[in-house]
């Protein structure tokens, strides 16, 4: 096995049991199930980080933009308390909905938006678990965002379903729900 290998648990999982993982690893429970994967990569770090600075400034401080979110990278969210935990690449929330941060790491408040960066030791997780997660629970926004093909899928949710409204490509600029009116690329997050 790899050292950069996903490992899931089988057995019935705990939230004793999330807590209980080595730190160099980030730790979801779904579906009953622990899963465990390295903390992301320099690469994936640096696109998480760039995009939360596209949107940070406009969105949540005010700076050219409305302002009125949250924008944070891998909050510990708990859809159900302690049953069903994800820790997605960053998550934002109205603060219309949430006014305030939670005083420790739990986020009990389901997000508005929700991006996953895909990549290959995740995207299976990511896009066959946690994408109906995200439906399940009322995530109203979605973003999935590939690096290696330099592609982010903007989707929305819509009947307990998520529609796909559109998927940019290396050079197109984003301009997407819940975020429009600031545009960049998705080269421009994974240079």
């Amino acid at each position: 096995m790899s050292a950069r290998a996903h490992l899931v648990s089988y057995e019935p999982a705990t939230y004793d049991d999330l807590e209980s993982a080595p730190a160099d690893y980030t730790v979801e429970l779904v579906g009953g199930r622990l899963h465990a994967q390295p903390r992301p990569r320099g690469k994936h770090i640096g696109i998480e980080a760039t995009l939360g600075m596209r949107l940070g400034p406009p969105f949540q401080l005010g700076d050219g933009g409305p302002g009125g979110w949250w924008i944070l990278d891998e909050p510990e969210i708990h859809f159900i308390q302690d049953v069903e935990v994800t820790v997605p690449d960053l998550a934002g929330w109205r603060r219309e909905r949430m006014p305030s941060l939670p005083e420790d790491h739990r986020f009990r408040i389901i997000p508005d938006w929700v991006c996953e960066i895909v990549s290959p030791s995740t995207r299976r997780f990511d896009l066959d678990e946690k994408k109906p997660l995200y439906a399940r629970y009322g995530v109203r926004w979605l973003w999935l965002l590939d690096p290696d093909a330099e592609v982010l899928e903007a989707c929305t949710l819509a009947a307990g379903g998520w529609h796909s409204e559109r998927t940019f490509g290396p050079d197109d600029p984003v301009d997407a729900d819940p975020f429009r009116g600031v545009q960049f690329t998705v080269a421009s997050l994974c240079r």
